[in-house]
């Protein structure tokens, strides 16, 4: 098993050391924790996406006593993320590098024959007509390993139809008839509409149910995290984007449903957390017995549903108009959302500022789109909309950021 990237709490492979074997880790930055982590597991091979720390991993893990035949074989850079994803003796990989930085190394797994365990939902997002074909030609099957996409993913186990889903080829299952992704509502969900006016960084990463990173946690206060769910949902199961629907779910216990032909509703229900869902993409299509917190209804008392108000969440919108325009146009749109989400986290724009400015990212390339784009065309639109981003920041936008307001 090959993990992209680091994870910093007891990872499945500890908890379960019978079934799985970690051969290759991947890291940013954080070398304290991945030094930790080779200590522990081992791997065969390491990777850094900052090739320039690799004499420092190399001097800390030789002072972790980490030397002769037990030290890995050490990678660095996007050609080292790619050989780490790639890694002969992997049977199964995690990718997890957030953004568009883990569409390459995903690609190189793909091409390698690798099983993929999928949690960067930006690879298909961006590269869906790129990495559909790919996979088809070399037979690696691609396991969902967000909570959502898991869910629906394993609903689908008890249908007939299990076998077209798990090949995730784009194909449309039979007898699906809907999705429903749910969603906690992030962190404005109990905001009035006007009131985000007010809205802070430090109000946008405060998530009520989940602790994820800072982007991800913006992305789910604008909802935008789940218009790109909607897409990476598309891709995964063929299904219509009419018939792919967003819920709020405050209680985040159900992670999703699906309506079959015969219009039973199956859901997969359990805490929120992502180590289950990481652990069935490793261990599909067995369960293993966990010791983990078992789910009790009575003590989470209601499950409350209701519609996401399209004012109040206008990215989901725009997430929903780049997937029907296909092409290049969701990576003009995930582009633009990943740097404008960085300008916003660095209190250069407001809020609200996020999804005007992805909205003109898109609409600038409208003449542009290309509905059967190749790789180099992917990376090529990703550049210009972030920096088509950067440039309309540059040039100001219509509201003063709170911090620079306050100042």
């Amino acid at each position: 098993m090959a993990t992209l990237p680091s994870i910093a709490r007891p990872s499945n492979a500890e908890e379960f050391p019978e079934q799985f074997r970690v051969v290759a880790l991947t890291a940013g930055r954080n070398l304290k924790l991945l030094v930790d982590q080779v200590q522990r597991h081992r791997p065969e091979v390491v990777a850094l996406a900052d090739a320039d720390l690799l004499p420092e991993l190399q001097e800390r893990l030789k002072n972790a006593g980490v030397a002769g035949a037990d030290s890995p074989q050490l990678v660095g850079g996007a050609d080292g993320l790619n050989v780490a994803a790639a890694w002969d003796s992997a049977d199964l990989v995690v990718t997890g590098i957030v953004g568009c930085a883990g569409l390459l190394p995903t690609l190189a797994a793909v091409r390698a024959g690798k099983d993929l365990a999928l949690a960067n939902k930006e690879t298909l997002i961006a590269a869906g007509p790129v990495v559909l074909p790919e996979l088809k030609k070399s037979g690696s099957r691609l396991l969902p390993a967000d909570s959502e996409h898991s869910a629906i993913f394993q609903c689908l186990q008890g249908t007939p139809w299990a076998e077209n889903a798990r090949l995730s080829t784009g194909v449309p299952t039979p007898g699906l008839r809907r999705i429903q992704l749910t969603a906690s509502g992030g962190a404005f969900r109990d905001w009035k509409e006007e009131d985000l006016e007010n809205a802070t960084v430090a109000d946008a990463t405060s998530h009520p149910n989940w602790s994820m990173g800072r982007k991800i946690t913006v992305d789910s206060a604008s909802l935008m995290n789940k218009g790109l769910e909607v897409i990476e949902a598309h891709y995964l199961f063929g299904l219509d984007y009419d018939h792919i629907e967003i819920v709020i779910h405050p209680q985040s216990i159900i992670h999703s449903m699906i309506e079959l032909a015969d219009s039973s509703v199956l859901a997969q229900l359990g805490w929120p957390d992502m180590k289950l869902p990481i652990l069935y993409c490793l261990s599909w299509p067995s369960r293993l017995e966990t010791p983990w917190r078992r789910l009790d209804l009575t003590e989470v008392g209601q499950l409350t549903f209701r519609a996401p108000d399209p004012a109040k969440y206008p990215c989901m919108e725009l997430a929903y108009a780049a997937g029907r325009a296909g092409g290049t146009m969701p990576a003009v749109m995930n582009a633009a959302n990943e740097e404008a989400v960085a300008q916003f986290l660095q209190e250069k724009i407001h809020f609200l500022d996020i999804p005007t400015v992805i909205e003109a990212a898109c609409e600038r390339h409208k003449p542009d789109l290309m509905a059967q784009p190749q790789l180099d065309d992917v990376l090529a639109v990703d550049q210009w909309a972030r920096n088509a981003v950067r440039e309309q920041v540059q040039r100001g936008t219509t509201r003063v950021p709170l911090a620079a307001l306050a100042a």
